[in-house]
């Protein structure tokens, strides 16, 4: 028999969350994978934008699944893949071991960002959906806090340090997948035409209001993935702190103050949020370059501390502005291209930092995206105080 609503509402989040936990479960691991298959710090960035490209082939090829076959049809084999790539990684034998566990991984997370959320949209009574909005973005940074921090005490403190966390994670999976058989589905059954065809595009007339939301997901997304890739290797290398315990809770303060800011500023409104996340990420970029500089942790501390409140505001803001703009028979579209943006953010500039260091060094890559990120930010509040004054 299916879970009541309420019940099953929170399944559906948890799904959520415990998907989105295998995109950092692994970041405290990536300096060991490195030493135990001795790859660059390039090959890093590379590994870790894999992800990337699963969740694109995921938008591409299933974004409109859930809409068609049912929620739950799309998360169980989801959850799956999720399944397999946590295999891969705990079987890992060489770097194509982790770009194919990474690109699987990412699929699955890809998978369940849409149907999920759209699970939980579903799930919350009422036609206010800021609830559910709020319900499923505090269950994204959950999971993306909870997993580095488990996986950085395991790594450091358990036995068997590039293991011990999958075999956590792969428990944790199998509950969520056993959960997930008893939750009640919200896609009525009938006969539907499955199509796979993307649907990808900005109509001409919001191109320019487009701008500020994109160039501010982009911003956010690449320092998101500036710490979920590399602040490891930061810590080892400019800090002299090897502690993996400590690598996993950089990254997961930074997910948890996110969390905690998507609930604390649900009231404020989504321009105000974005313009508010776009101005912070400034402060942020040059936090984490005077960090770097100084070889301060306590900097470290703060810069993550300021970016996960600026990625709270980011991403509910730029999500809810794209939704308040997109033409009703165009929202797929464009919330789509918007998607493409984010996952672009979160890829491209962690291999530019990692290029670059092999070039010219640590500092020059942290600072040149420091640079990127500050010009997309004033780029961002530019065209919204220039829309606002027509």
């Amino acid at each position: 028999m299916p879970a009541p609503l309420r019940s099953s509402t929170w399944i559906a989040a948890a799904d959520i969350g415990v998907m989105f936990a295998g995109s950092t479960i692994v970041t405290p691991l990536y300096v060991l994978y490195q030493r135990e298959f001795g790859f660059s710090g390039v090959m890093l960035t590379l590994i870790y934008s894999a992800y990337a490209l699963g969740n694109v082939g995921a938008l591409f090829l299933v974004g409109r699944l859930s809409d068609q076959i049912g929620r739950k049809r799309v998360v169980l084999p989801a959850i799956g893949l999720a399944g397999v790539a946590t295999l891969l990684f705990f079987f890992a034998k060489g770097i194509g071991w982790l770009f194919a566990a990474r690109a699987l991984s990412g699929f699955g997370i890809g998978i369940t960002a849409g149907a999920g959320m759209a699970w939980v949209a579903e799930l919350v009574p009422g036609e206010d959906k800021s609830l559910a909005s709020t319900v499923a973005t505090v269950a994204n940074f959950g999971g993306l806090a909870a997993a580095p921090l488990l996986a950085g005490l395991l790594a450091e403190y358990a036995p068997a340090p590039l293991h011990a966390p999958f075999v956590v994670y792969f428990v944790v999976l199998a509950a969520a997948a056993l959960a997930t058989v008893g939750a009640r589905e919200t896609v009525e059954k009938g006969e539907r035409r499955v199509s796979l065809r993307p649907r990808v595009g900005v109509p001409k007339g919001i191109r320019m209001r487009f701008l500020s939301p994109a160039a501010t997901a982009f911003a956010n997304f690449a320092l998101i993935g500036f710490y979920a890739a590399l602040v490891p290797t930061l810590l080892a290398r400019d800090l002299q702190i090897g502690n993996k315990a400590a690598a996993g809770a950089i990254a997961c303060e930074l997910f948890a103050v996110a969390a905690l800011g998507v609930y604390a500023t649900r009231a404020v409104t989504s321009r105000t949020a974005m313009l508010a996340g776009a101005s912070l990420l400034i402060p942020s970029v040059g936090l984490l370059v005077a960090a770097q500089a100084l070889h301060s942790l306590a900097l470290l501390v703060v810069g993550a501390a300021v970016n996960g409140v600026a990625a709270a505001l980011c991403y509910r803001g730029t999500l809810q502005v794209v939704n308040e703009i997109a033409p009703p028979d165009k929202r797929a579209e464009v919330l789509s291209s918007y998607q493409i943006v984010a996952f672009l953010g979160n890829a491209g500039p962690v291999i530019g930092v990692g290029v670059l260091t092999a070039a010219f060094g640590p500092k020059a890559a942290t600072g040149s995206l420091a640079v990127v990120v500050a010009l997309l930010a004033c780029l961002a509040l530019a065209v919204e105080i220039l829309l606002g004054k027509r």
